[in-house]
């Protein structure tokens, strides 16, 4: 067995991340080649965590950061953003494990409905979201400011 394949046999542990992780976060959507937003900077992930602790969740393997969620309320909705998955840990399910412990945070909140924001022309990325139990709503789009 190779050692990056010996690298991948432990599992990682979902938990809720840190300032220290802010880094480690950048390097993960770099890496795991998602949209970059004018908001993907140091001090917009440490003002993030500061805000709402608990709302940004990762998968740590050994210290390492190799998967991350963002799972938001406002009071009404909540939203799961920012799924990202580092290449040599897809298709482990580490994904669907990153949307369950969104999942369980926004319902401990008190969430009912939520909504999974997904870029549109990101294949990867859609085609994940419809292999899950999440349906695909194509009636809205939506607009942004900022």
């Amino acid at each position: 067995m190779d050692a990056e394949r010996e690298e991948r046999r432990g599992a990682p542990s979902i938990r809720v991340a840190v300032t220290q992780d802010a880094t480690a976060l950048l390097s993960l959507w770099h890496d795991a080649e998602t949209e970059p937003g004018h908001t993907d900077d140091l001090q917009s992930i440490l003002q993030l965590i500061r805000y709402d602790p608990g709302a940004v969740i990762v998968a740590d393997l050994d210290g390492r950061i190799v998967g991350s969620v963002i799972a938001g309320w406002d009071g009404w909705r909540g939203s799961i953003y920012r799924l990202a998955v580092a290449p040599l840990y897809r298709r482990q399910k580490l994904g669907l494990r990153l949307i369950r412990a969104a999942e369980s945070r926004l319902a401990r909140l008190g969430a009912v409905r939520l909504q999974a924001i997904v870029v549109e022309n990101d294949v990867r990325a859609t085609s994940f979201w419809r292999s899950t139990d999440w349906d695909e709503q194509t009636e809205r789009v939506r607009f942004v400011k900022g």
